[in-house]
C-alpha cells in the first residue's frame, strides 16, 4: 500500500476466526450508525450494506482484489472506495469532517505521520478497536500498535504496512567502480553503521563511473538514519529534543559528509530531476523501503532491469506505513469493523505484499509463502520477502512526536539544501532549519 510520505514529498488472528467475525461479536462496540432497514449491516429485503474506505494514495486493496474477495464471502455487503491522491490534501479534510462528526467514509487511512496527533487529539471520534472481540495486540508489531494507540489505551487505528528500509544499488555501477555486486557482499561493506555507508561512497567515487555518483541526496541519508532510532525530535515523554537529539546530530552529520563529500547528486526525492535520474542510471545507491521498489522499476524503466539489486541497509529503519481506522460518526459501523478486522489480517497483509510489496505489520505474515518466497525479477530475482521481513524485525520502538513531520521537513528540505544546493556552511544551514522549526512548531 501507499506508504511513500505524502505531506512534505509521501496483523496475527488466525484466518478462521476472521473470517468468521459477524455482526454478533461486536458487542464491545456501540449501535451501528445506520438502520437495518437504511441499509445498515445485515440490513433485509435483498439490500446490500455499501461499506465506503477513505484513503490517500493507493493503498492496494482493490487492485490486489481484495475487495472483491471479500464481497464474495459476505454477499450482502459492497465496498465502495474513494481516493484522495495526497495525504496533505486528504488529512485536513479527514480532520474537518472529524469535527464535523459528517461526512465521513466508513474506514478512514490513517498516515503514519498523522497517528501521533490522530490518537492525541482525536481518540474520542474513533471506535476503540483494541476492545473488539477478535482483535489482539501481540498479532502486530509491537512499536506499530503503540502507534495507534492514545496515552489512555485506546487503539483508533489497526497497522497495515510498514516501511522497513533496504539499500537499492545498481550493480553495473558497482562493477566499474571496482566494488562487489553480490548482495551479500555489499551489505557488508556497510552493516551495522552509516558511517560505512559514507565510506564506501568514497570508495565509489574515487573509480565512479563517468556521470554518476554514488547516492541521490544527502536529504536521503538524512532520513533512513534517523529513522532507524526510537526517538528522533521528542522523547516519549512529548519533550522536544530536535536541538540535541542524538538521532538529530548523527544523522545530519552524514547528511553533511555525503552533501560536502561530493556523493551525491544533490536531487530533491519524488521530483522530475530525480525521476529522471533513475532513467539516465545518474546514481547507485538510495535508501529503498519496499514502497520504492515499484517507484525505480517505473522510473528506470526496461533499461535497469537486473540493473538494480536490494541489500540490507547498514541499520534497521522504518520510513512509511499507515493505519486503517473506524470513526465512531460511520454510517455501517460494525460492518466497518469487521472489515477493517479483515483487511488488516495476516493473510490479507501477506496477499497485499504479493501485489504492492507493501511489507505486513504483523510477524505471522513473514512465514506465509507470498512474503516467505518473494523475490522481485526486476532487481535481480532478489529475495525481497526475507530481507524486509528480516529489516522489520530489527526496527525499533518507534516514537513519533505531535509535529514529526514539520521538524523532519525543515531539516531535510530547508536545512540540507542550503548545504547541498546552496553551498552554505553547515552551520548556517543549521541555524536556517531551527529558524523553521520555530515558526513551524509551538513549544
Amino acid at each position: 500500500m501507499r506508504s511513500r510520505p505524502r505531506t512534505s514529498r509521501r496483523r496475527v488472528m488466525a484466518g478462521a476466526a476472521v473470517a468468521a467475525l459477524g455482526a454478533g461479536v461486536f458487542a464491545a462496540c456501540a449501535d451501528d450508525g445506520g438502520s437495518e432497514a437504511a441499509g445498515g449491516s445485515g440490513g433485509g429485503g435483498g439490500r446490500k450494506t455499501t461499506v465506503t474506505v477513505g484513503t490517500f494514495g493507493v493503498f492496494g486493496y482493490k487492485q490486489a482484489g481484495l475487495y472483491e474477495a471479500y464481497e464474495k464471502l459476505h454477499p450482502d455487503i459492497t465496498i465502495k472506495e474513494s481516493v484522495i491522491e495526497r495525504n496533505d490534501a486528504y488529512y485536513p479534510q479527514l480532520l474537518t469532517h472529524l469535527a464535523a462528526g459528517s461526512g465521513l467514509s466508513d474506514i478512514q487511512a490513517i498516515e503514519v505521520g498523522n497517528i501521533h496527533d490522530v490518537a492525541t487529539l482525536q481518540a474520542d471520534r474513533f471506535v476503540d478497536l483494541g476492545r473488539v472481540k477478535g482483535v489482539r495486540k501481540a498479532d502486530w508489531l509491537d512499536w506499530k500498535w503503540a502507534q495507534g494507540t492514545s496515552k489512555d489505551g485506546r487503539t483508533i487505528g489497526l497497522g497495515t504496512d510498514i516501511g522497513p528500509i533496504a539499500m537499492c544499488y545498481r550493480k553495473d555501477l558497482f562493477a566499474k567502480a571496482g566494488l562487489p555486486t553480490d548482495r551479500e557482499s555489499v551489505g557488508r561493506l556497510w552493516a551495522g553503521d552509516w558511517q560505512k555507508y559514507i565510506d564506501t561512497g568514497r570508495a565509489y567515487k574515487k573509480n565512479a563511473p563517468a556521470g554518476t555518483v554514488f547516492t541521490d541526496s544527502a536529504a536521503g541519508i538524512y532520513n533512513a538514519s534517523i529513522h532507524g532510532y526510537a526517538e528522533r525530535y521528542y522523547t516519549r515523554k512529548g519533550r522536544p529534543v530536535y536541538r540535541n537529539s542524538r538521532a538529530v546530530k548523527a544523522s545530519w552529520k552524514l547528511a553533511v559528509q555525503a552533501a560536502r563529500g561530493g556523493l551525491t547528486a544533490r536531487l530533491k526525492q519524488f521530483e522530475k530531476p530525480w525521476d529522471q535520474a533513475y532513467a539516465n542510471g545518474r546514481f547507485a545507491t538510495v535508501a529503498c523501503p519496499p514502497w520504492m521498489l515499484g517507484y525505480i522499476k517505473e522510473k528506470a524503466g526496461e533499461a535497469g532491469e537486473d540493473r538494480w539489486d536490494v541489500a540490507a541497509a547498514p541499520r534497521p529503519a522504518n520510513w512509511g506505513g499507515s493505519f486503517i481506522g473506524v470513526p465512531k460518526a460511520a454510517r455501517h459501523r460494525k460492518a466497518a469493523i469487521e472489515l477493517a478486522l479483515w483487511l488488516t489480517a495476516p493473510e490479507q497483509q501477506a496477499k497485499l505484499f504479493g501485489r504492492q510489496a507493501s511489507i505486513p505489520s504483523t510477524p505471522a505474515s513473514y512465514a506465509m509463502p507470498e512474503v516467505r518466497d518473494a523475490r522481485n525479477p526486476y532487481f535481480g530475482d532478489a529475495p525481497t520477502g526475507r530481507i524486509f521481513s528480516e529489516a522489520a524485525r530489527g526496527i525499533p520502538a518507534l516514537f513519533f512526536g505531535p509535529r514529526e513531520q514539520q521538524i523532519g521537513t525543515a531539516f531535510t528540505d530547508v536545512g540540507i539544501v542550503q548545504v547541498e544546493q546552496q553551498g552554505r556552511s553547515p552551520r548556517s544551514a543549521w541555524k536556517a532549519a531551527q529558524k523553521e522549526i520555530l515558526n513551524a512548531v509551538d513549544e
